[in-house]
């Protein structure tokens, strides 16, 4: 029995009958990433000692009668949250030597609930990315195809689980780097709505738009880590006091009667006919099941990503303020007094792209440019929640290629930064409104590339986005599908 192949629902269970044991899956997974990751390069820092330690108290746990869903389950954490005792990067050299000494309230919650980590996930160095590709470490390959990229930001989460090396990965979406590299990887990728699950320790890059979540196997299997990190956090400002649903109550309810939006803007030209296909054939399952299909208007989608890119590079500019060279991080020492140790730092610490997104932010926030641009931004950006606001008057979810394309190949679009940021234009509104969404598989393109379908659902509303991604995955054919490393 191969363990690394398993969902967490049937880990889970092989645990608590004694089948298996913590430590056992934990050994199986450090032995999977030995063998695979010389392939992929999902992971930064893999802690096999302190997996196995998680995983001898897990197995005390369950043997006490004291399991959770999670307890003993090996999993992953993109290198954006902090943990206590292990470095966090978040793929820059500006941080390559950081060790925090204090948890993300995301870890916290997995740690109580019995989970196992076994290392910390690649990624595009904080966060700004949709290929993997802006690490400051190494890039992270594609298990369905080693000379494709992943998706971003949280590539390296959604590679490590793809290629099985660990039964969920936790990421973080700030314009769709949950939900884009779970298409491009053919795994499930959750979007909480904004507010549901702490941001505490988890290294800002865009403090109004980023949101963690879970990438895994199936459906249920996000609910379930859904289930163990939402919640209010007094350490969180943006957090939101509100009770946190049981999601998988109503999880096999079905879609009969549910009301799917389909917008029209979300079906433009240059989309990949492949994935077009693949949507309009999983929208047809959707129908087959009993959900009414109808047409739902998005009108300021054109302007989505213009919007994103001053939003959040106006908010980076601001967050990344704090690498200086002198509270903490990577320290360039000159001769040439504190402001030459600044520049020299930075220059020294960040890679292109997190320069680029700086500057363009500093710029939108700069005097004489300030209303023409982020405000102005700002107001767009309502004008977007609006639109969903109206949208969901007349449907219960909504229905979208989670990407224009599948993955595209490794290089093909690193010196072209506008065609970069449009493999996200289908996701980003989804953040710049709040909302929660998913990704999950819904076919395969020529290329044997997977594809994927996003829903999209009201503000606090994640049981219907699960319920219906759960009735589609059982339905569509997709569940299991595994590459051959």
């Amino acid at each position: 029995m191969d363990l690394t192949t398993l969902t967490i629902k049937e880990l889970s269970e092989k645990l608590r009958k004694k089948e298996t044991s913590s430590v056992e899956a934990t050994k199986a997974y450090l032995k999977r990433i030995d063998e695979t990751e010389g392939k992929v390069h999902a992971f930064i820092t893999v802690t096999p000692d302190d997996a196995l330690q998680m995983a001898e108290a897990a197995d005390k746990r369950i043997a006490a009668g004291q399991a959770a869903p999670l307890t003993g389950i090996p999993i992953a954490l993109k290198d954006i949250f902090c943990t206590k005792g292990v470095r966090t990067t978040c793929s820059s050299k500006i941080l390559e030597n950081f060790v925090p000494p204090y948890d993300a309230t995301v870890a916290r919650k997995l740690k109580e609930a019995g989970a196992v980590i076994l290392g910390k996930n690649n990624m595009d160095e904080f966060a700004m990315g949709s290929s993997t590709e802006n690490s400051a470490f190494h890039k992270t390959l594609n298990p369905w195809a080693l000379d494709r990229v992943p998706g971003g930001s949280s590539g390296g989460s959604a590679a490590a689980v793809a290629a099985g090396e660990c039964a969920a990965s936790m990421g973080t979406d700030t314009g769709g780097s949950i939900r884009q590299p779970a298409s491009c990887c053919g795994v499930v990728g959750l979007k909480p709505t904004y507010g549901r699950v702490s941001r505490f320790g988890m290294i800002a890059f865009a403090s109004s738009l980023d949101q963690a979540g879970p990438l895994t196997r199936s459906v249920e299997d996000a609910a379930i880590v859904l289930q163990a990190i939402a919640g209010h956090d007094k350490s969180d400002s943006t957090s939101i006091d509100t009770p946190v649903p049981d999601y998988l109550a109503g999880i096999g309810k079905g879609v009969k009667g549910l009301k799917v939006g389909i917008p029209k803007e979300y079906f433009i030209e240059g989309m990949d006919p492949d994935v077009e296909s693949a949507i309009r054939k999983a929208l047809d399952v959707l129908k087959g099941l009993g959900a009414e299909l109808v047409e739902v208007t998005l009108p300021h989608t054109q302007y989505a990503v213009a919007v994103y890119y001053l939003v959040a590079t106006a908010e980076a500019s601001s967050n990344l303020a704090r690498y200086d060279g002198v509270k903490y991080g990577l320290r360039v020492n000159q001769t040439g007094g504190l402001l030459d140790m600044y520049k020299r730092t930075r220059d020294a610490g960040f890679g292109d792209e997190v320069k680029r997104r700086i500057m363009l932010g500093t710029y939108s926030l700069s005097a004489g440019y300030y209303d023409a641009y982020y405000k102005k931004a700002a107001e767009v950006r309502t004008l977007i929640k609006n639109d969903f606001d109206e949208a969901f008057k007349a449907c219960d979810i909504i229905a979208t290629p989670t990407a224009p394309s599948a993955a595209f190949r490794i290089g093909e679009r690193v010196e072209d930064p506008l065609t970069m940021y449009l493999s996200d234009i289908f996701t980003i509104s989804c953040n710049l409104a709040g909302i929660p969404g998913i990704s999950v598989p819904c076919g395969f393109t020529k290329d044997n590339l997977p594809v994927g379908l996003q829903l999209l659902g009201k503000s606090l509303d994640e049981e219907t986005v699960i319920r219906a991604a759960y009735s589609y995955e059982q339905a569509g054919g997709w569940l299991g599908r595994r590459p051959s490393l």
